[in-house]
């Protein structure tokens, strides 16, 4: 099909879809992380198990989701299908996944007992059953125990921040695995019975049973969306036309990559640290620009790492379909045609690929932010006229709940906002989720209300996004009292090595924490 009109209509169609599973999922979560920072996303797929549309949701979610719905069919095509109306579900990491919190729902749509398509639903729950509450570090202090020697660090934060200017020396983590990081879920038929085991095996299981069925009530508005569009339209015209699209945004790519100039460009940034003894964890990308192709080599990267700032091939994937979909038009459609003309060499063993049981919850949420930096660096040797200088570079996560042994249980997750890097276009925006994050943040009116916890001061971070014609957006300083015994983990980059510049632009501010 050649009629752009029709094509843009069905893509909307599609897209609608996904976006009605988001907005369900949202509206029946029980936890701030989905219901306030809408930390999910939804797609549909192809019976083969291409991504056909998606909501506008999370990046590092979106780009890897089509691996779980492959694992998925790997598991359940063939002598042990899934019949209509049941749910698989899966959070392996190493199965497409990108770490344990996000947990994945995947369930096939069929029409006259012909399977049609699949709907799928990853959602970030708040806790999975890891070592710490949160479910993503081990090593962590519960605050309101006694402190180490504190070391005194320049207050970064202005004057106000002058009196808390001290922080706890550095808690080096020991090495881990990803089975301390919570439970890990390989593709497996979704039942009550293991939906009641999962809830069981997390801190506040009632918060992990209604986001969990929110969002099986999320799947079920995707089978229905698909279904009807099905019942309106037959199944023939509905697969070709996704088709369509796929084919389409392959030539839209082609001819986006064809626009950059031929040759070979590199670039390296590096990651302060694993947590585990290990600086300086560097990233090394080369892109190679062949007419209609583009190679994004990752082989002069580090090795995986002790701690969890291992990414896993999935997450890789989707930090470079990312950078690349930031050079297409944004009304362009997001699907499988976008990753023909891309190559990805990420080879196993490195930090951009690990190999189980390597722990990867932070890899998920600060390497994949590394890996976008590095792309985009390498882009703007090609593109200088075009790709912004470095964003804040990190989601900066903290996670909050109770020690263990203090009733009742709870747990909550949130990503710090930071700035957006400046450009040829204008400066950066202030406090904003960027790149692999596209979360909102939560309202604290929320956080107060569900947490034991105050917000002392929301505000932006004067003067932090660095100097230059096009400056960067400046950061955030979010300042909490914890109003009950609390253990805290703390994951965050940039904390040594600001964010680089461009075109003589000066870098960011590092980050800082303060106790």
């Amino acid at each position: 099909m050649d009629d752009p009109a029709a094509l843009e209509i069905w893509n909307h169609r599609l897209a609608e879809i996904a976006e009605e599973m988001g907005f369900q999922l949202e509206r029946a979560a029980l936890s701030p992380n989905i219901k306030e920072r809408h930390d999910c996303s939804s797609a549909l797929f192809s019976p083969d198990g291409r991504l056909a549309a998606q909501a506008a949701d999370i990046p590092v979610h979106l780009g890897s989701m089509p691996l779980s719905v492959q694992a998925v069919i790997a598991r359940f095509v063939g002598e042990e299908e899934l019949s209509d109306g049941e749910v698989a579900i899966v959070n392996d990491p190493y199965a497409g996944g990108s770490h344990l919190p996000d947990v994945t729902l995947v369930a096939p749509v069929f029409e006259g007992g012909r399977r049609i398509g699949w709907v799928a639903s990853r959602a970030h729950h708040a806790d999975v059953g890891g070592a710490t509450p949160g479910s993503m570090g081990v090593g962590t202090r519960a605050l309101g125990d006694a402190l180490p020697e504190a070391e005194t660090m320049p207050p970064a934060m202005g004057p106000r921040y002058e009196e808390f200017a001290h922080v706890p020396a550095p808690l080096v983590y020991r090495p881990m695995t990803i089975d301390e990081e919570g439970q890990r879920i390989p593709p497996t038929r979704l039942t009550d019975a293991l939906a009641e085991r999962f809830a069981a095996g997390c801190r506040a299981p009632d918060e992990r049973r209604g986001d969990l069925a929110a969002q099986r009530a999320s799947i079920e508005i995707g089978r229905r969306g698909l279904a009807r569009l099905v019942a309106e339209h037959g199944a023939d015209r509905v697969l070709a036309l996704e088709d369509a699209l796929i084919d389409y945004a392959a030539r839209l790519m082609r001819a986006r990559i064809a626009a950059i100039p031929d040759g070979v460009y590199a670039f390296a940034d590096s990651l302060d640290d694993d947590g585990a003894g290990t600086r300086d964890v560097a990233l090394r990308a080369t892109l190679s620009i062949e007419g209609e192709h583009a190679t994004v080599d990752f082989s002069d990267s580090d090795d995986e790492v002790q701690g969890p700032l291992n990414a896993v091939g999935a997450v890789t994937l989707s930090a470079v379909l990312y950078a690349f979909r930031l050079l297409l038009p944004p009304d362009a459609p997001t699907n499988h045609g976008l990753l023909e003309p891309l190559t990805v060499i990420a080879p196993e063993g490195t930090i951009v690929n690990a190999r189980p049981p390597r722990a990867v919850a932070a890899g998920n949420v600060e390497t994949s932010q590394r890996i976008v930096d590095v792309v985009l660096g390498a882009l703007s040797q090609a593109l200088p006229e075009l790709i912004p200088a470095a964003s804040s570079g990190t989601m900066s996560n903290l996670l909050l709940g109770a020690p263990p042994g203090v009733h009742p249980e709870w747990a909550y997750y949130e990503t710090i906002a930071g700035g957006a890097g400046g450009s040829p276009a204008g400066a950066g925006a202030s406090a904003i989720q960027t790149h692999m994050t596209n979360t909102r943040s939560t309202p604290v009116e929320a956080l107060e209300h569900a947490l034991p916890l105050r917000v002392l001061r929301y505000a932006i971070r004067k003067s932090s996004g660095g100097g230059g014609v096009c400056p960067g957006g400046d950061g955030v300083v979010r300042e909490l009292e914890l109003l009950a015994k609390t253990e805290v983990t703390l994951i965050g980059e940039r904390r040594r090595r600001p964010p680089y510049g461009l075109s003589g632009g000066g870098p960011g501010a590092v980050g800082a924490v303060t106790l």
